[in-house]
């Protein structure tokens, strides 16, 4: 057990222990292996999964209707179908215009959202496909959903929807009534090392803070409380001008080395006092499609001495004494914010919830491994918490299922322009930001 001593050498503060459990396994990719196959098979296994599901919940939403295939409809007859949306849209980049900027003088004005008012809907299954109409809002939706639609079909052959049913909130594990005593997890994410305009001494004083070396007694008390750091992705930032594809010199070498160094040496302090995960995000030195694999260990000598260091998959899933965690480092998020809309990014990551998976958009627009006879992304257990990193800004929300299912959602914001970590005590999953900020004058 780790002790912090405090002013008074007799009395010591000893931190607080909770049991871990990491539950990453589903989304390692070590015993698959790559025949050059398409990504028809992902869709195939989620719709397969997914539509399992949604049949055994028909019969409390709608038992008097019968479930047809999309072959199968008849006009003006109402049924329930079960099928993948596919969502066309008219801003949806292409290789195309890839190719037409490249040759054009003037480059093409990069969108941040690509939703239109004439995207339109289609369901498919194995039979077929069926254009959708009705009160189903594109804008909320995305390629990859799988969802069951109460309607009929139309004149027009389109098929007019009149009720939606989505997975909803899968079953939780039961949360420990009481734990008793505070425990806290830190999260952080977007640290950024190596970017220009990042503040080191900020990241520093966050370190010296939760490792009990700033404050007085009763800030070190509420320190010694922390029993988990999660830093969820971009944890450095190579420059760009280095990875040009050309042999580099001694000198650029190091330069590309020189922020994870950094990092290191950072993350070496936490781990010699608190059990520490870190995830890879889209800027890290790991593998492109999701879910990414764990940093190698090779590149934090220091830190992965400690037992207390583990470098984790991205998603990535664990349990702290029977509560159980689930996030991402946000490309997810970021994804659904391309191709739909919501007030906000904790919308999108409710919705995630609600329809069971964490990526309706991988493959089509989001990389993924090409996975044959699985979707790791389908969630099959509700976790208590839910987080996920390089957003905007904090935010929080604790939402509830059918079956009293509690889970807190967490936005955590870029810590490399925010100054902002956030803390969650999993006694009652309450959480808030821990802020810093540093002055420098010339």
């Amino acid at each position: 057990m780790v002790s912090m001593e405090v002013d008074s050498e007799k009395n010591l503060l000893h931190r607080k222990q909770s049991l871990y459990q990491s539950l990453d396994e589903n989304f390692g990719i070590q015993k698959e292996v790559y025949r050059g196959q398409q990504y028809s098979q992902i869709y195939f296994a989620r719709l397969h999964l997914m539509r399992t599901l949604l049949y055994s919940l028909i019969p409390n939403w709608k038992p008097h209707l019968p479930v047809c295939t999309v072959l199968g409809l008849e006009e003006g007859k109402e049924c329930i179908i079960v099928g993948t949306l596919y969502k066309h849209m008219k801003l949806k980049p292409s290789i195309l215009d890839e190719y037409s900027k490249e040759r054009s003088a003037s480059p093409l004005v990069q969108r941040h959202n690509f939703t239109h008012l004439d995207d339109n809907l289609v369901l498919e299954d194995e039979s077929g496909r069926v254009k959708l109409s009705g009160c189903l809002l594109p804008s909320a939706y995305v390629t990859g959903n799988i969802i069951a639609l109460h309607g009929k079909e139309t004149s027009a052959g389109e098929f007019l929807v009149e009720d939606v049913l989505e997975a909803g909130l899968p079953q939780q594990i039961e949360r420990p009534i009481e734990l008793g005593e505070d425990k806290y997890v830190v999260f952080i994410s977007g640290l950024s090392v190596g970017r220009s305009s990042s503040n080191p001494l900020q990241f520093q004083l966050l370190v010296d803070h939760i490792t009990g070396h700033l404050g007085d007694e009763k800030e070190q008390n509420i320190a010694a409380q922390i029993v988990q750091v999660v830093i969820a992705g971009n944890s450095v930032e190579v420059p760009h001008g280095l990875l040009n594809g050309q042999n580099l010199g001694s000198k650029d070498q190091s330069r590309l080395f020189e922020p994870i160094k950094e990092l290191d040496i950072l993350l070496t302090q936490i781990a010699a006092s608190i059990p520490l995960d870190i995830m890879p995000g889209s800027s890290d030195p790991a593998n492109f499609s999701l879910p990414q694999q764990p940093l190698h260990r090779c590149l934090f000598p220091g830190s992965s001495a400690y037992n207390t260091f583990r470098s984790c998959t991205n998603p990535h899933c664990f349990e702290l004494d029977n509560i159980r965690f689930l996030g991402t480092s946000g490309q997810n998020i970021d994804d659904l914010g391309k191709y739909s809309e919501a007030n906000n990014n904790i919308d999108f990551m409710e919705r995630t919830l609600r329809w069971r998976h964490l990526a309706p958009t991988a493959p089509n627009t989001l990389g993924c491994y090409p996975f044959t006879d699985r979707d790791p992304f389908y969630v099959e257990t509700c976790p208590h918490v839910y987080f996920v990193g390089n957003q905007v800004k904090y935010e929080s929300r604790l939402i509830k299922g059918s079956e009293g299912q509690m889970v807190m959602l967490i936005c955590i914001p870029r810590f490399a322009e925010t100054g902002v970590a956030v803390v969650l005590n999993i006694r009652n999953l309450e959480c808030h930001m821990l802020s810093f900020a540093t002055q420098i004058h010339s």
